[in-house]
């Protein structure tokens, strides 16, 4: 019965209520001709946003073809893969802390069949606005540009989690917003390493900034 609700009733009963919740938002590219090189752009990629962000911007570019998620294996995230390939992405089941290496090879997979993948930037746990390094680990193996996205909503309530979650009171409007590429050398030391995963935190602090 538990199976049920966790991959059928629960997931069918969210999808409904968001969808009709997205519908009543509208929405506004503060960066439109990034926005439509990332909608142009043929081959592999990698889409990150902040943990907190992802509410608007997964229903935002649900069209974009060859979409991964990497979603963790708990009886939760049943739940959300399911509502995922309902809102038409693909899923990866694994985690960033247990059996992370399995989870990376899949993504390592689908880079280089130029397929295309969503990572959450800080993870499923934080610290909050940290970039992972595992994203750019893969970056530079695959050699995929790793492209920054945000979002704000003019009206909208924070929630007192760890990301501090953003979601859009309905009826409000959204403002989307993208950043440029980021490529990582396949090749690179430590301390440049660092410096891109500080070059990335910035980068989607102030888009996140910019869209308020």
């Amino acid at each position: 019965m538990k199976k049920f609700l966790n991959n059928y009733f629960i997931p069918y009963l969210l999808f409904g209520l968001f969808r009709i919740w997205y519908l009543t938002l509208g929405a506004t590219s503060k960066n439109p001709d990034a926005e439509k090189h990332i909608r142009g752009l043929p081959g592999k990629y990698i889409l990150t946003m902040w943990h907190g962000r992802i509410f608007y911007l997964f229903y935002y570019y649900r069209e974009l073809t060859d979409l991964y998620l990497l979603i963790s294996p708990s009886q939760d995230g049943d739940i959300l893969a399911r509502l995922g390939q309902l809102m038409g992405y693909s899923v990866i089941r694994g985690s960033s802390f247990k059996k992370a290496v399995p989870s990376a090879r899949s993504l390592i997979k689908v880079l280089r069949r130029e397929g295309r993948i969503v990572i959450i930037a800080d993870g499923s746990r934080g610290p909050r606005c940290k970039v992972q390094p595992g994203l750019l680990q893969i970056a530079g193996i695959t050699g995929a540009p790793v492209i920054p996205l945000s979002f704000d909503a003019r009206r909208k309530w924070i929630l007192k989690s760890w990301d501090r979650f953003v979601l859009p009171f309905p009826f409000t409007r959204c403002t989307v917003n993208s950043g440029d590429p980021i490529q990582i050398p396949r090749r690179i030391d430590e301390e440049s390493f660092q410096q891109k995963q500080m070059e990335l935190e910035s980068i989607l602090n102030q888009l996140a900034l910019e869209s308020e």
